[in-house]
């Protein structure tokens, strides 16, 4: 998860400047990818049961946006690593959109379904070398509350309502 300085979240590629070897780097010490084979192996764990699973047990609800925010950092570092395509890169995240569109009503739900699964992420990795991975809670609440903002107008999700992601030939007010 990019919480600093130089993150890019609303481009492809993951950082305000190309840096392949960060990316590989990031990709290796979070995700222990470092390969193409490695990386497409992950995301579809990610794409299909991912961490939710493990959620719906303790609480009955399976925070897909956790997996799929997961999911997106992930390509995207890919991609900046070199180990995808641009192509690639958006084939991946397009094949994962209908299963968010299908899931959520609303980004208000979806940004609720990402803070949770953070949340129980937290809870599993406190104390450990990845717990300095995370963003503080409130530091990711912040941003949620940033991207669900109405005066917030760079806001992709208000660039992109759900509703124009189900029905793409819908256009925004």
């Amino acid at each position: 998860m990019r919480t600093g300085k130089d993150a890019s979240r609303d481009t492809l590629h993951p950082f305000t400047r190309v840096d392949e070897e960060k990316a590989r780097r990031r990709l290796a010490e979070q995700w222990e990818t470092g390969n193409r084979d490695a990386l497409l192996g992950r995301l579809g764990v990610l794409a299909g049961s991912g961490f939710r699973e493990q959620v719906r047990g303790r609480l009955g609800v399976e925070p897909l946006a956790w997996d799929i925010a997961l999911y997106a950092d992930m390509a995207r570092c890919g991609f900046a690593a070199g180990l995808l395509s641009e192509a690639d890169a958006w084939n991946l995240l397009k094949n994962v959109v209908p299963r968010v569109a299908g899931t959520y009503d609303s980004w208000r739900e979806y940004g609720e379904h990402y803070l949770l699964g953070l949340g129980v992420w937290r809870e599993g990795v406190r104390g450990t070398d990845s717990e300095a991975l995370l963003p503080a809670q409130a530091v990711a609440e912040a941003h949620v509350k940033s991207l669900l903002d109405p005066a917030n107008r760079k806001s992709p999700w208000h660039r992109a309502p759900l509703d124009v992601i189900r029905r793409p030939d819908l256009r925004p007010e």
